[in-house]
């Protein structure tokens, strides 16, 4: 018996680098769990097979398989505007399209995504992707969501993560516990903010403090779930997972690990000046209790209390800068239960720290209570050689970026209820090839786009009969066409226009908004409009995320609301569309400039306005029919009118 728990004690010791003393002592709690071999069989719980190949082995071994042949290869021009927006969400400009096509060496494509790589806009566009994930946003949400005013400098430490292509273990290691890690390096505390990025609500009345502390608990442990596991750890919060082998007991011992973590904002500011707002805001809050006391004993509704006092609450001066990040406070650590039906007021058996146990040995105990550096464990076994899930999910969302659908369709679900791979060792392959790299992002980018199947045609000649056998294009007989994201849609409008602003990071950017969704805020006053138009050009990745107000541009073309983790964009089609982009504020604002472009670059000719305005948005020159069409529109009509139905395009919308 002690031979075998030595031996349990060592494996766990060398996954979760903690004494072994520690470990011991838990063992005899006598808390163990079993699995079944066929819950552990789920393919996505299995240790990743070592097949050796190449992407487009694979691709082709699934399509013969199938049926099915490849796409031919796409053109040049339809080549460098698709690795472009994949890589820096942006469009091509004239000349580099026209470079790369005239470009006679057999590394031309090569060079181009190196190039694309190293630009500054890359770690703009896959931080945005790792934002979405992470449900991002820079206020509470709920009915006060308070702006975070520090939030932003997480959202510049991600671009800075992938624009240095940081490995990926050590990004992961940064934002679990970068804290704990060292608890004076600003870089890991903003990093650890990814512990405070879901929504808070505050509380007002007679809600109870025990039922807010639930909650932020309860974001901390299904974001690590769903954004690095890929599992939906939140449905084992009420009672054991319907589908997948994540007991109720796994969800609180997962919990645990953040029993300690607590908010921490680390002041930036001197402390002459943390004293002088200290006192700024004391005196506003003691005017407001007094101006409350009076406006009640007056007897004044309850409506004109809340404004005057919401008046003076504008007058309190601006946060002090600081790290939105967390820290562990072992004194006022919350006691973790296993809570029936997820109720804080309905506490089961205590419990401490212990990943999921399906991944983990039989009986393998959970750590102590008072563990040090608690989430630094379970990074140690998120990032374990032996652990199935983090490679896969994090290569399936690399592929994903690339193709618009995952390898694994069902991102953070790769669990009984998600769909199994398409390609199987492809996605193992992946997975191994990424963490041979050092966990880094950019050479698994290199190897995907270098691949024959990322560079096929989105057109094939057999594509009716094709479709009969994969409508949906899961084994990838071609590329898929795909709409841009919101935001790509707004930035190259911004580029094609000439207005795009490259300056980064930064405080969230507040552009113009409709008055009607401002008064729909529960403080109007949060919505501030930056007075330096240029700040209005900057990227969208900039713009203030605000859980309660989205721009029009930004809702209607399917941007996440920063509520829940997003795994993948959906892509509607829908009436609003057409009247934003015909309609809308921006988009009228965008042609204008746009026509103003035309006109200056390619005087009064009709027909060069039209062929420029085709190479600016859609990365090619206008057909015979469409510069034919441009210039007939273009006599009857104003140079703003064509400029705007260039921006209406679908030439200008998808990518091919």
């Amino acid at each position: 018996m002690w031979k075998t728990l030595e031996a349990r004690v060592s494996r766990l010791t060398a996954v979760f680098l903690i004494p072994a003393t520690l470990l011991v002592a838990a063992e005899s709690s006598g808390v163990s769990e079993r699995y079944t071999p066929a819950e552990r069989r789920h393919w996505a719980f299995q240790p990743r097979s070592k097949p050796t190949g190449s992407i487009d082995g694979f691709v082709l071994a699934q399509l013969k398989k199938q049926g099915l042949t490849p796409a031919p290869p796409a053109t040049r021009r339809t080549l460098i505007r698709r690795v472009s927006f994949d890589l820096t969400g942006l469009p091509p400009t004239p000349a580099e399209v026209d470079a790369f096509v005239r470009d006679q060496d057999p590394k031309a494509y090569e060079k181009l995504i190196d190039r694309l790589l190293e630009s500054p806009r890359y770690g703009e566009r896959w931080g945005q992707r790792w934002l979405d994930v992470v449900r991002f946003a820079e206020t509470d949400g709920f009915e006060y969501d308070t702006h975070r005013n520090d939030a932003w400098r997480y959202r510049d430490y991600v671009i800075r993560s992938f624009n240095r292509d940081k490995s990926y273990d050590q990004f992961i290691r940064e934002q679990l516990a970068g804290d704990e890690l060292s608890a004076t390096d600003e870089e890991m505390r903003i990093a650890a903010g990814f512990n405070r990025l879901g929504p808070l609500r505050k509380n007002a009345g007679n809600q109870e403090v025990a039922s807010s502390r639930s909650e932020v608990l309860t974001e901390m442990t299904n974001i690590v779930g769903s954004a690095l596991l890929g599992v939906t750890l939140g449905c084992a919060r009420c009672h054991d997972h319907k589908f997948d082998p994540i007991r109720h007991t796994d969800y609180y011992r997962m919990q645990a690990f953040f029993a300690a973590t607590q908010p921490d904002d680390v002041p930036l500011a001197a402390p002459d000046e943390q004293a002088a707002w200290k006192k700024r805001v004391d005196e506003i809050d003691a005017r407001m209790k007094e101006l409350k006391k009076t406006m009640t004993a007056a007897g004044k509704t309850e409506g004109d209390v809340t404004k005057a006092v919401a008046d003076l609450e504008d007058q309190k001066p601006t946060p002090l800068p600081s790290l939105y990040s967390v820290k562990d406070d072992f004194k006022s650590a919350t006691p973790i239960h296993v809570l029936a039906r997820g109720d804080f007021q309905n506490k089961g058996q205590r419990v401490n720290a212990r990943p999921l146990g399906v991944l983990i040995p039989e009986a393998t105990p959970e750590l102590g209570a008072s563990t040090e550096k608690p989430r630094a464990k379970l990074v140690d076994w998120v990032l374990a050689p032996e652990n199935p899930l983090t490679a896969r999910v994090i290569a399936n969302r690399i592929w994903l970026g690339h193709f618009g659908r995952g390898l694994v369709a069902t991102p953070n679900d790769f669990g009984r209820m998600g769909s199994r791979p398409s390609h199987p060792e492809l996605l193992d392959y992946l997975a191994n090839r990424f963490i041979e790299s050092g966990w880094k992002f950019k050479a698994l980018h290199r190897e995907i786009l270098l691949s024959g199947t990322y560079q096929q045609s989105s057109t094939h000649p057999g594509a009716e009969a094709a479709k009969a056998k994969d409508a949906n294009n899961a084994y990838l007989w071609h590329f898929e066409r795909r709409r841009l994201e919101a935001e790509e849609i707004r930035d190259a409008a911004l580029t094609v226009a000439g207005k795009l602003s490259e300056k980064m990071g930064g405080p969230g950017v507040i552009t113009p908004a409709d008055k009607e969704q401002i008064q729909l805020l529960y403080k109007p006053s949060q919505w501030k409009v930056n007075p330096d138009e240029n700040e209005h050009f900057r990227r969208s990745v900039y713009l203030i995320a605000k859980r309660n107000l989205r721009l029009p541009m930004m809702e209607v073309f399917d941007a996440p609301d920063f509520q829940i983790s997003c795994a993948r964009r959906e892509t509607s089609t829908h009436a609003p569309q057409a009247l934003e982009l015909m309609n809308g504020d921006f988009a009228n604002r965008m042609a204008g400039f746009l026509a103003q472009r035309l006109k200056t670059e390619a005087g009064r000719d009709t027909a060069k306005q039209v062929d420029l305005a085709y190479r600016l948005a859609a990365g090619r020159g206008p057909t015979l029919k469409e510069r034919t069409l441009g210039v007939a529109f273009l006599k009857a009509q104003p140079v703003t009118e064509f400029a705007l139905a260039v921006l209406n395009l679908n030439a200008f919308l998808y990518v091919e």
